[in-house]
């Protein structure tokens, strides 16, 4: 299924000439909108179902040893550990649901009610925890608020707690439902944004941490979520806390609930809409369940075989050291500390929801007399 996207209401080729000129006579004379009265965590009271769908995914499970020798592997106190380790997580609000009208104010006769289309308004931040011998702490940090809209006259909304740029959202021709489109850019977005945060934390982190007597940064990036979007990040892991689906073959898959804590799977390649090496890890915890404490972790597919392996060695190394437990974080222990951390730091960055739902209905308010 072909997902929706976005370009930036203000970027360069944004819009065709026409359009752009076109939006932009919009933007200048008012873009009529209405916020949803609903809590936008309980969805619309227009609520648009659409089913995301899954894709299969092809899985080669003999890379570093065959299918018929896969066992659990130890951890092996072998090699430096980095000197720092980078933890890179976002966070996402919908702030509230709108409503943008089918025209600009003053297309249309007087008293004229065109057909809306639904938009998101939604904050979204990024940041780095570095974790090394100084402590723990935040190394960079992003915020961004948005407008997500398929309506090709949408233009920024300014209100008193600040600014919602405008995102032009495609659909494409696979009949992706509009909320599902608007969520995806959203989530793009916010990768980007990830990416952002990571590249500026490596800078960062080079000014007070050592490196080690080689040819490497002493550093290792922890990527919460797929490395989608992002495996062009040197040295940089996915860390996926929880499963919705099954990918090895039966008989190596009920090998994953007989894992010790610090022990793995060996590494397989996965393709799915992209490529990349995959592994499963138990962190440290009772074993409530097989899959209690199962994490999985991803690192690009074209590294060689013998990083993949140093890669997997190094996560059984140093995952464990973060991870949660049940007393502290109804995730744990998948939910390592620093993780949990800069959510809670970031979720305080994005602000008060009910002030800046409040400002969006302010603003809406001289457009919704016109």
């Amino acid at each position: 299924m072909t997902s929706g996207t976005e370009v930036s209401a203000h970027g360069p080729g944004a819009l065709s000439n026409g359009s752009r000129r076109r939006g932009e006579d919009a933007a200048a004379r008012g873009m009529r909108f209405s916020v949803d009265g609903w809590d936008p965590g309980y969805g619309a009271s227009v609520e648009l179902d659409g089913d995301l769908g899954e894709s299969t995914a092809k899985i080669e499970t003999g890379v570093e040893v065959p299918a018929d020798r896969w066992r659990p592997v130890d951890p092996v106190a072998d090699g430096l550990l980095p000197d720092a380790l980078l933890f890179v997580d976002g966070v996402r609000r919908v702030e509230a649901r709108v409503w943008i009208d089918g025209a600009a104010a003053g297309d249309g006769p007087p008293g004229w009610a065109p057909d809306a289309t639904e938009a998101l308004c939604a904050s979204y931040a990024a940041g780095v925890v570095c974790c090394c011998a100084a402590g723990a702490h935040i190394v960079a940090a992003e915020l961004r608020r948005g407008l997500f809209s398929v309506a090709p006259h949408a233009s920024d909304i300014q209100t008193r707690a600040g600014g919602y740029r405008a995102n032009l959202v495609t659909q494409g021709k696979s009949g992706v439902p509009v909320m599902t489109a608007l969520s995806q850019s959203l989530q793009r977005r916010l990768a980007e944004v990830e990416v952002i945060t990571a590249t500026e934390a490596r800078g960062a982190a080079d000014g007070h941490v050592g490196r080690h007597a080689r040819g490497e940064a002493g550093d290792l990036l922890i990527v919460d979520g797929p490395l989608h979007g992002r495996q062009h990040l040197p040295r940089a892991l996915g860390y996926i806390k929880s499963h919705r689906t099954t990918y090895l073959p039966p008989e190596l898959n009920a090998m994953v609930g007989t894992l010790a804590p610090g022990q793995r799977t060996p590494a397989f390649l996965m393709g799915t809409s992209w490529d990349r090496h995959s592994w499963y890890l138990r962190l440290p915890g009772p074993a409530v369940s097989p899959w209690a404490g199962v994490v999985r972790v991803e690192c690009p597919a074209d590294v060689p075989v013998t990083e993949v392996t140093r890669l997997g060695g190094l996560s059984q190394r140093v995952l464990g050291r973060f991870a949660s437990v049940a007393y502290k974080d109804s995730r744990a222990p998948q939910n390592l500390y620093p993780i949990a951390g800069l959510e809670r730091e970031l979720r305080r960055r994005l602000g008060d929801p009910q002030l800046l739902y409040r400002a969006l209905r302010e603003a809406a308010r001289p457009a919704a007399a016109q």
